[in-house]
């Protein structure tokens, strides 16, 4: 049997395909399994995505009238569900982690959105869902706000795996690679083993287009126009430079003989927001070795499709550096829309949670009448 694209993607290209999409009917009928056999080799989460599938499926009626008559809280149900989930995923995808010596295989779990501002409490939450948990190819996300980006030196100094997500500018970037590195120099300072600590740092893509396509629209000359959709692409293979550059040289070469790995960036919102733009722009552009792309279904099925399999990461950095520059010259800060999209992040996964306790609220008070 010939191989799919996604597997070609990681044997030819050293780009690991994650499915970025959960739900309990993809365990219960098979569906993952299959997903991992046709060459997903990791799954993300977030509260949106839970908030779809629990809202939306029958599937965790039963679980959640049971939790009920125990009396246990809604928000305790909640998580009681989600985390009985992505035991069963780490199960499924535990042979992919231990065939690729802990580099996939992974699934992410998120920490609470409204702690995204919350150092010390962000710190608890995501040690607490490590020690539930326990397994080895668990990543916990943790948003890379300002605040988040302590938490992530401290989760790594205690070798913690960690999914890095909402990272929007090559700022923010750059914060999160140094809490990374400064994490792992402190736990082989104390003695700690750095060998098995896996990250990746999830730089989110077509949020950016939309953010500044809407921009140059508001600018409206033919020079501002020309740029539409093309920023996020072009800052994508500005971090994948960022990533060589600090992943290399004395200091991380000292860490490379305790065998510590990289921190993969793993391409996020890659499903394209605008139709008129190809909905593989955000998966063909970016295939590159040491790299993550975490694509919805459509996405999948649109790259096995029609997409192009071939290294272009690094190809054209020049012009990625170009367009951000003309982009300056225009005055769209890239700073700012990626302060704008990270607040939107935390604001949306925030909203999705609120609505779904709510929702869960209701189905408490109408089981507990019946």
């Amino acid at each position: 049997m010939s191989e799919t694209k996604l597997q070609r993607l990681f044997d030819e290209h050293g780009q690991s395909p994650w499915l970025d999409k959960f739900k309990r009917g993809y365990i219960t009928s098979g569906g993952l399994q299959r997903k991992v056999e046709a060459g997903i080799r990791g799954i993300t989460s977030n509260p949106t995505i839970f908030a779809k599938a629990i809202e939306g499926q029958a599937d965790y009626d039963e679980q959640f009238r049971s939790l009920t008559k125990q009396r246990v809280s809604v928000d305790d149900a909640y998580w009681d569900m989600v985390i009985d989930d992505i035991r069963k995923a780490l199960a499924i995808l535990r042979p992919v982690y231990d065939g690729s010596d802990g580099v996939d295989g992974f699934v992410s779990i998120e920490v609470a959105p409204d702690l995204a501002r919350d150092t010390d409490s962000t710190i608890a939450s995501a040690r607490s869902f490590h020690e539930r948990i326990d397994e080895p190819n668990l990543y916990v996300k943790i948003p890379a706000t300002a605040e988040g980006v302590p938490a992530i030196r401290q989760m790594i100094s205690e070798g913690r795996n960690i999914n890095v997500t909402l990272i929007f500018s090559l700022e923010r970037y750059g914060d999160v690679i140094e809490a990374y590195i400064s994490g792992l120099e402190a736990r082989a300072a104390s003695g700690g083993d750095v060998t098995r600590v896996r990250s990746v740092a999830s730089f989110f893509v077509s949020r950016v287009d939309t953010e500044v396509d809407r921009r140059l629209e508001a600018i409206g000359s033919d020079d501002a126009l020309a740029l539409r959709g093309r920023a996020a692409v072009a800052q994508a293979k500005c971090a994948y430079e960022l990533f060589r550059q600090r992943f290399a040289g004395e200091r991380w070469a000292a860490l490379v003989e305790k065998g510590a790995r990289v921190q993969r960036p793993l391409w996020a919102s890659t499903s394209t927001k605008n139709p008129a733009y190809p909905d593989t722009l955000y998966v063909d552009n970016l295939i590159g070795p040491d790299t993550v792309n975490t694509m919805p279904e459509a996405t999948i099925d649109a790259f096995e499709g029609h997409g192009r399999l071939a290294r272009a990461i690094d190809e054209a950095v020049p012009d990625a550096h170009g367009v951000l520059a003309g982009l300056a010259t225009l005055g769209v800060d890239m700073d700012d829309v990626g302060r704008v999209l990270e607040d939107e992040g935390v604001a949306s996964f925030s909203k999705s949670f609120d609505e779904l306790i709510t929702v869960l609220e209701a189905k408490a008070a109408e089981l507990a009448a019946q």
